[in-house]
Order: C-alpha cells, then structure tokens, then sequence
C-alpha cells in the first residue's frame, strides 16, 4: 500500500478555528500560536491537521472574510518555519454539520441541495485560491464526518466534483476523502471516486467507543460517571455497549474481529486496507485519540495497540487532540504520562 508521504504522524488542532468556545479574534490569536507550532515539530509530528469551519472564512450570506484567511496563512508561515504539513480540513459547512450537539441540524438536506453544494464549492474556490499553490506541504479535506450511511452515493458524486475542482487548481496536491457513519473506518470500502496519484482514503478511529468516549457529555446515551478501563475482553465491551446505547460499541459489535489489542485494530482496518490496495491508494486516519477521563494507563495501552497497528499496515494518522477538547494533552494534568505518551505516538 502507497503512504500518504509527509502526513505520517499528526495532531488536530481542533478547537482554534472550530468548535471554538467562541469565534472570536481574541480566542483565533490566543488559542494557538507560533510557539505551539513550534513545539508540535519538536514533539516528532510531520503535520497538524487544521479543522475550519465555514464561518471563521465567510458570513452566512458566504461574503469572504479574509481575517480568517489570514490566520490559516499565520500557520502556513510557521509550519514552513518549523518543517511540518498541514491539512486544511472544513469541519462544518454552511447547512450541514456532524455535531451531535447541534440536535436541529437537518444531516441530509446539504446532500441534495444544489443551492447548499454550491455554498460549499464556492468556499472551496477561495480556499484553493489561496492555498493550492502550496501543494508542497497543504493537503485538502473536502468535509468532516459525514454522519448518515444512505446518502453515500451522493457523498460520492460530491467528492468527485470537489476532486475535479481542485485538480483545476492543483494537478498534485494531496486529496484526502472519507465515507459515511462518521467516517468510520468500515466505511472506506464504500468510497468510489475518480482516482490519481495524490487521493487519499481517510478515517477517524476511537474504537471501542464505549473506552474512548466513556463519560463523554455529548454522546446519547452515555452516563457522565462511566468508566471502563482498557483493555477488557472483546464480550465486556459489546455488553457495556448493549447497556448503554448499541451505537456505542461501534466495530466491536463486527464478527470478523478478534480480542482486543493490536490485533483488533488490525482487524477492523483490514476491509479499509484492501480498498485501499486495490485501487493504490494511501490510507490515513485523520482522527484518533482517547477522552480525558480515562485512566492515564488504560489511555497508553490503548495508544500503543493502535499506533503499533498504523506503522504495520503503513497508516498516516493525525492524533485528536492537541489542546483541550476533551483529548488534548498540554495541560498540567497529563504531564505525568507526557513522556510515555510522546513514546508510543
């Protein structure tokens, strides 16, 4: 399987321009810095994944604002500084969203909209505008977690007009496009695109959901004071998640997976590694990582199984998260495990 060279090893700076506290200049210029970028390329990473969402770069009448712009080219100068990529990834669109939290949001209409599609492609003009020049090191993500499985022809047919689109800008910039389920990782065999030498299949993994999720207060279903440690057998997991909400087990509920551990991930990557064998395409998880509420040791056994399985299959991958979130590991609190953790990334 080819790699997704220069994106092997990543974290999200989610939070910054997206599921911000607050969408403000204030928080854009305080939120992350030079100095952050600075110390993510002296932690080891290749590249950060930059989540953005629709309203930091226009209005909801789709007018431009170029301060927003400006901040994606403040990181462009400082991950050229420091020696590291980045993927530009539009986290939320204008009429669509994967937040489980915004509860009113109508998952399906952007998908058969032509008047919402064409909001979308017409951001993406001014993103490529500016940035496709940078091939060199900026990636592109067209859309962050598609959330429901039965519109994946259509999620189809709009990945291969965003592909177009960015190949009238850019003949080689990396194009990294995901599937369905929230991007699931069983989702990639569904992907069925227009393929050249720079398209990338994407997925996010916090598998088993029930570990890396446990308290999480935006999850349906899943009781605050939760807890499960890692790891437990394969039957306490889908017994927890029976309990609980059966969309919480997620993968562990597949009859082709073996016990947890390394080889569990290795297992519920296989149907996305020969996808992507098959049509020779880079695979890469754009999203991985465990909550904060979790134990500090189940947290690293957990990251040492998955890790172990990304480098043996030749899986790039972009931890979530840098900073707060939820996930992030640059508070206090997580400085006793600092050095373990950094180990097995």
């Amino acid at each position: 399987m080819r790699v997704f060279t220069g994106f092997m090893k990543g974290v999200n700076l989610g939070g910054w321009l997206s599921q911000a506290k607050e969408y403000t200049e204030e928080h854009y210029n305080s939120f992350i810095k030079e100095d952050d970028i600075r110390d993510i390329s002296l932690l080891g990473f290749d590249h950060v994944r930059v989540p953005v969402d629709y309203n930091v770069l226009t209005d909801d009448e789709g007018v431009v604002k170029e301060s927003g712009f400006c901040h994606l080219f403040d990181l462009l100068s400082w991950c050229r500084k420091y020696g590291i990529n980045m993927l530009i990834d539009l986290h939320e669109c204008y009429g669509y969203s994967f937040d489980p939290l915004k509860k009113d949001m109508d998952r399906k209409a952007f998908f058969y909209s032509s008047m919402l599609q064409e909001r979308f492609f017409s951001l993406w003009r001014e993103i490529l505008s500016r940035f496709a020049q940078y091939s060199d090191m900026v990636a592109f993500e067209p859309l962050n977690e598609v959330v429901l499985p039965e519109v994946t022809d259509a999620w189809n047919a709009i990945l291969a007009s965003f592909i177009k689109l960015v190949r009238e800008y850019s003949k080689d910039a990396w194009i990294v496009v995901g599937g369905v389920n929230y991007n699931n990782v069983l989702s990639v065999p569904l992907l069925s695109v227009p393929l050249d030498e720079r398209i990338v299949y994407n997925f996010h993994c916090y598998e088993p959901m029930v570990f890396t999720h446990q308290g999480a207060y935006w999850v349906d279903g899943m009781p605050l004071d939760f807890r499960i440690g890692y790891p437990k057998t394969l039957e306490e997991y889908r017994r927890a998640g029976r309990s609980l909400n059966a969309d919480l087990a997620g993968a562990v509920y597949d009859n082709r997976i073996s016990e947890i551990g390394e080889s569990f991930f290795l297992d519920i990557f296989a149907p996305a590694i020969a996808k992507a064998e098959k049509d020779n395409v880079p695979l890469y998880s754009g999203e991985y990582g465990v909550i904060d509420k979790a134990a500090s040791g189940d947290k690293i056994r957990w990251l040492k199984d998955i890790n172990s399985a990304f480098r043996k299959a030749g899986i790039g991958r972009a931890l979530w998260n840098y900073k707060e979130k939820d996930f992030g590991f640059t508070d206090e609190a997580f400085s006793e495990i600092r050095n373990e953790f950094m180990e097995v990334l």
